[in-house]
């Protein structure tokens, strides 16, 4: 039986999410997981928007990333 392969888990998008995080800067972190959020079909709000893109904690925005 194959293991099904989650876009989100795909090894580059894993690799894209670790350069990004390699970077270490925030505005790129908050990029990235609006973009994976757009990926896997979550509409993202204004509200959550300006959320993600305020949030300097690499620990939430990590979490939010996976």
């Amino acid at each position: 039986m194959t293991a099904i392969q989650y876009f989100w888990r795909h090894p580059l998008i894993a690799r894209m999410r670790e350069g990004v995080w390699e970077q270490g800067r925030p505005e790129a972190r908050a990029e990235m997981i609006l973009r994976i959020l757009e990926w896997r079909g979550i509409r993202v709000t204004g509200t959550v928007r300006q959320r993600v893109e305020a949030c300097t904690d690499s620990g939430q925005l990590e979490v939010w990333a996976l």
